[in-house]
């Protein structure tokens, strides 16, 4: 990188050279975490830089109000020692000073403290506020050592920022073919019980992931379902050919009001996960390996298609009649609403394992979900959405996309056509009347 690039920013493109290799989600967002953490600690040192110099990097003192003499003079590696390990920092030197800058996070020769993943905890976690993070900091160090407002608001602000203006962004020039629909529950406010966070991503017509979008829930209502997907079709995001989500009667309810002419899948590992439920113990396996078994198109010769269709959907009635004698409730429960269950083999086979459930995003909530288990509770539900858009938003940046083939692209392009722009029904031909049977009307009236 060049070398007049500052260690913040160099970080950052660690992060997305990160997010460019070829990783298991888990994997990558571990290493976020710890990049995330070396992040904040040197834009906390950045920043109170900033502030004791009154002026911005490359910024002239003539040119700022109250700026002090001297200038930044490069930087001096060090290492801090941590709980999670050692994380490397570039403490910013500096010349021409009337007196000497003494970061008020770190101090002067500290090379090991706690306070670090507490700033870490509480500006990513605990809730990206200001009064959070200085309380944190004043309880780890003491009050002499806490960091000013302005310091921890320009860590903190610009995550906010970001989210904020992500999230009223236009969608027009987004064109879906699979949309996927999940939420996740978070406990924000004290006393009160855990609230949905509703989410909403998906591939672009030349493959691509897209994340769409991030809002609060009162609850997985069919009316907080519809308010959501309404903000994005208000956005200008048009009917994807497939939407792809968990069996929640609201949020099934809101699919079929918002895009009516979209195929739904519903998620074959909920669906595997509602029907264990209803097996014993010692029975789950064999049940499990027989209803996957059913979605095993690998040697079938059958295209994508009605056909292919027809020959799963006889495979999930012939499992049902042999279990339902003994599990009469999982075999209902496969039953229900089963035409859900296939949605996917019309749309190409190299994409079969990609669109058949919701999984992928539940990974990145349930990695969410065990950040935020630090303290129990995000403190409201503007840190509780600042927090999931930064952790779904940066994880989007290395979600892998879908392969196009010719006779993928060609089966996508038919069922954009038959789904979302049928062919208006032309008017019946008005028939001119023969004389013969102008008189015949002409006696029947009479008569």
């Amino acid at each position: 990188m060049p070398h007049r690039v500052s260690p913040t920013e160099r970080i950052r493109g660690h992060i997305d050279e990160l997010f460019a290799q070829d990783k298991q989600l888990p994997e990558i967002l571990e290493d976020v975490a710890r990049l995330g953490a070396q992040l904040l600690m040197q834009a906390a040192l950045e920043a109170e830089v900033t502030e004791f110099l009154g002026r911005d990097r490359y910024q002239r003192a003539a040119a700022c109000d109250g700026a002090r003499p001297g200038s930044r003079n490069g930087y001096r590696e060090v290492t801090v020692k941590t709980t999670a390990g050692p994380v490397a920092l570039s403490r910013p030197k500096l010349r021409g000073t009337t007196e000497a800058f003494a970061s008020r996070l770190f101090g002067s020769h500290v090379t090991k403290t706690n306070a670090l993943e507490t700033l870490v905890i509480a500006s990513f976690v605990r809730g990206l506020s200001v009064r959070d993070v200085e309380a944190a900091l004043a309880e780890a160090l003491g009050d002499q050592a806490a960091i000013s407002k302005s310091t921890v608001s320009a860590v903190c602000q610009q995550i906010k920022d970001e989210y904020q203006a992500r999230a009223r962004r236009r969608l027009d020039e987004v064109t879906l073919d699979y949309l996927y629909l999940d939420a996740s529950f978070f406990r924000m406010h004290p006393g009160s019980p855990a609230e949905p966070v509703l989410a909403a991503w998906g591939i672009a017509t030349e493959g691509k992931p897209a994340f769409l979008g991030l809002a609060p829930g009162s609850g997985e209502s069919a009316d907080t379902w519809h308010d959501f997907l309404q903000d994005l079709k208000e956005r200008g995001l048009p009917s994807p050919l497939l939407v792809i989500s968990d069996g929640a009667p609201g949020l099934i309810a809101a699919i079929e009001q918002a895009f009516p002419r979209a195929l739904r899948q519903r998620c074959l590992v909920h669906r595997c996960r509602n029907i264990l439920a209803k097996v014993p113990a010692g029975m789950q396996a064999e049940i499990k390996d027989a209803f996957w078994a059913l979605f095993d198109t690998s040697e079938l010769k059958t295209k994508p298609g009605p056909r292919l269709v027809e020959l799963i959907d006889h495979r999930i009635t012939e499992m049902a009649d042999r279990y339902s004698a003994t599990y009469p409730a999982a075999m209902k429960c496969l039953l229900t609403g089963k035409e859900g269950l296939t949605a996917y083999l019309r749309f190409p086979a190299e994409h079969h394992h990609r669109i058949r459930h919701s999984n992928f995003i539940e990974r990145t909530f349930g990695e969410t979900r065990r950040r935020t288990k630090v303290i129990g509770r995000l403190p409201g539900e503007t840190s509780c959405l600042t927090l999931v858009w930064a952790v779904l938003d940066r994880a989007s940046r290395g979600w892998r996309g879908l392969t196009m083939t010719s006779d993928g692209l060609r089966l996508l392009q038919d069922l954009r056509r038959s789904l979302l722009q049928p062919p208006r029904q032309l008017r019946p031909r008005k028939v001119m009347a023969t004389p013969a049977a102008k008189h015949h009307e002409n006696v029947s009236a009479t008569a």
